[in-house]
């Protein structure tokens, strides 16, 4: 109750400093069992254009298969993974890659440790919450949700240069990136 109560004077506060113009609305959300992997199929299921996924660990049945339901009700859906994933048994890049879905894995040095969603030039999800049964109901994650088309930008460009550095540049003109 704390917490919704403190969401709530999250948005309002936003709101009144950011103005009317400015539509900026923050979502906070905090597992284990916190609705995370709830709110985020909520919002896949919404998507209207495209979804772009980078996500250092990706094993969530639930959220391959909002993807999965995008992806065949038209929307682009681009997903790139840390290296590791690409043999991680309970991965979902194999399995979203075998239903049509653009799945990149990363192959620069270093971890590929970002976890944000993109979704129609409008929403960012982020946090540290992996899209992992783990991060739903054995750890201490955090999910932040921001509604606003200039930070989504932001994040658009991110995911561009990381599909840049991992795509060659004829794959990425196939997949229309």
């Amino acid at each position: 109750m704390k917490i919704k109560r403190a969401f709530l004077i999250v948005v309002i506060l936003s709101l009144l400093f950011c103005g009317a113009a400015n539509s900026l609305v923050i979502e906070v959300y905090f597992s284990p069992n916190g609705g995370c992997a709830d709110r985020i199929v909520s919002l896949l299921d919404s998507a209207k254009s495209f979804i772009d996924v980078a996500m250092f660990s990706f094993t969530s049945r639930e959220l391959a298969r909002a993807l999965i339901r995008a992806h065949e009700r038209g929307v682009r859906v681009r997903v790139l993974l840390d290296r590791h994933q690409a043999e991680e048994r309970f991965s979902k890049g194999r399995y979203l890659a075998k239903r049509g879905i653009f799945v990149v894995y990363d192959r620069m040095p270093g971890l590929m440790h970002n976890k944000f969603c993109v979704i129609d030039s409008k929403i960012v999800i982020t946090g540290s919450y992996n899209w992992t049964a783990s991060a739903e109901k054995r750890n201490q994650e955090n999910l932040v949700i921001i509604h606003d088309s200039k930070i989504a930008r932001i994040f658009e460009r991110r995911m561009e240069y990381l599909l840049k550095l991992n795509v060659p540049w004829w794959k990425r003109l196939l997949q229309g990136s």
